[in-house]
């Protein structure tokens, strides 16, 4: 399993979101804390799709999965379709 890294703020979030209790937050703050985290955990995932991407499209052994694997990394980052190679 490959290691990643998070942002300090994301950390610190999760960890006041499992150490609640011991921060005395209410529900609403938990609610707000559990919506920051998935929205940032989301980020981070659709930026990891973006990597495994290009890598795959750096690494591909034929042509047409190299051309698959470059659409995929452009549509992913929004580049128009007017504006690609």
């Amino acid at each position: 399993m490959k290691n990643l890294q998070i942002t300090e703020e994301l950390f610190f979030k999760l960890f006041k979101y499992h150490f609640s209790d011991m921060f005395e937050l209410d529900e609403k703050e938990i609610i707000e804390l559990e919506k920051e985290i998935r929205r940032e955990i989301q980020i981070k995932l659709d930026k990891m799709a973006i990597r495994e991407y290009y890598t795959a499209y750096k690494t591909a052994e034929t042509e047409q999965e190299r051309e698959a694997a470059r659409i995929k990394y452009l549509d992913e980052r929004g580049v128009p379709k007017d504006f690609r190679w």
